[in-house]
């Protein structure tokens, strides 16, 4: 299936479905001035996926190099930035040439960076391997990479052409990868989409067994909800911080463990999305029930949903809070948080006390 990001004078599809990656020159094909494309990926996705990748793109007459880089989110960073950005101009990439990002978030990320400071902006495709990637990071426009002093603090705009999901390539994924990405549909079901999240508690034991009609579904209903507000708020200046739901907590637990494997993005979202609504609870705006009925269902799925579910220690309260601070979705130096009404009900507060903020942590 197709869905449209219809932004003006940049729109792009994101095709959804079984089986992409097989037809990838006939998708590719339209967006090309020359047959040949620079591939970015990472060593996990060049064993299971570049092969078969490469050999679509050559049955349809496009030749393709790839560069591979370490798997891992501390990839996303300066070193490899630089040295995408030197292999992309040895390969004489073009400003109408394609760079195509093969793998999960952090490919992602880090190669359309690359494409938008590569010439002042080259063009790109997402051809996103991983269940996060699909449902949210490919889609949008975000790039960048992650700094000693946070996450995501680099980057720019930059939008791709396409977007490729191939729901057929999730089943390689770990369980506790494929895991990482569910934490963010849920968030679209509750920051935005009651009955969907309503579905999500009906029907976990399908998206679990990888059934395809619930991975297509729950791909494309979380890229449609996506695409809504990219479209309303390319920039993040209003209704697109509505996607941080569970955010800024995540990024602080994500720096204090090291943005490695300790803690997963998706499982510090998941952590996160409790918290908020932790948050949200204590200050009045929703029932005592909705963050148990919240955990609930991540516990159901096997997610990890409260701060003691984090592997080793952290840092209390308040170094949690001092982590947060250099969020990049602060604002005039006050902590920006989305808080919700209810499941389905999000809303943006820049205005939260930080005496419960610290409680909250405290009883996370």
């Amino acid at each position: 299936m197709t869905l449209r990001v219809d932004l003006p004078g940049r729109a792009y599809d994101i095709q959804i479905g079984e089986g992409l990656i097989g037809r990838a020159a006939e998708f590719l094909r339209p967006h090309l001035r020359r047959p040949r494309v620079a591939v970015v990926t990472d060593g996990n996705v060049a064993e299971t996926h570049w092969p078969s990748f490469r050999d679509a793109l050559a049955r349809g007459g496009i030749e393709a190099e790839a560069l591979v880089l370490p798997p891992g989110e501390g990839t996303k960073g300066w070193a490899h930035l630089a040295q995408t950005v030197e292999w992309l101009l040895e390969q004489k990439v073009e400003r109408k040439d394609l760079v195509v990002a093969l793998g999960g978030g952090v490919i992602g990320d880090l190669a359309g960076f690359a494409a938008a400071v590569l010439r002042r902006g080259v063009r790109f495709v997402q051809v996103p391997t991983t269940l996060l990637a699909q449902v949210d990071s490919s889609v949008g426009g975000k790039t960048g990479i992650n700094t000693a002093q946070g996450k995501n603090l680099v980057g720019a705009f930059h939008q791709p052409v396409l977007v490729l999901a191939d729901t057929g390539l999730l089943a390689t994924l770990p369980k506790r990868d494929f895991l990482s990405g569910y934490g963010e549909v849920v968030k679209y079901g509750l920051l935005g989409d009651a009955a969907f999240f309503d579905w999500l508690e009906a029907n976990g034991p399908a998206v679990l067994a990888q059934e395809p009609q619930a991975l297509e579904l729950i791909v494309r209903r979380s890229c449609e909800m996506k695409a809504e507000i990219v479209v309303r708020d390319e920039t993040e200046e209003g209704d697109r911080a509505l996607l941080n739901l569970g955010h800024t907590f995540a990024h602080a637990l994500e720096a204090a463990t090291g943005y490695g494997d300790r803690l997963l993005h998706g499982e510090a979202v998941a952590v996160g999305l409790g918290l908020a609504f932790d948050l949200s609870a204590r200050l009045g705006l929703c029932s005592q029930e909705e963050p148990s009925r919240v955990r609930a269902h991540l516990r159901a799925m096997g997610m990890k949903a409260v701060l003691a579910d984090v592997p080793g220690e952290l840092p209390g309260a308040e170094g949690l809070l001092a982590l947060m601070a250099q969020d990049k979705k602060a604002v005039g130096g006050k902590l920006r948080f989305i808080l919700a009404r209810g499941i389905g009900s999000a809303f943006v507060a820049d205005d939260v006390p930080t005496e419960a903020v610290i409680a909250t942590l405290r009883n996370g």
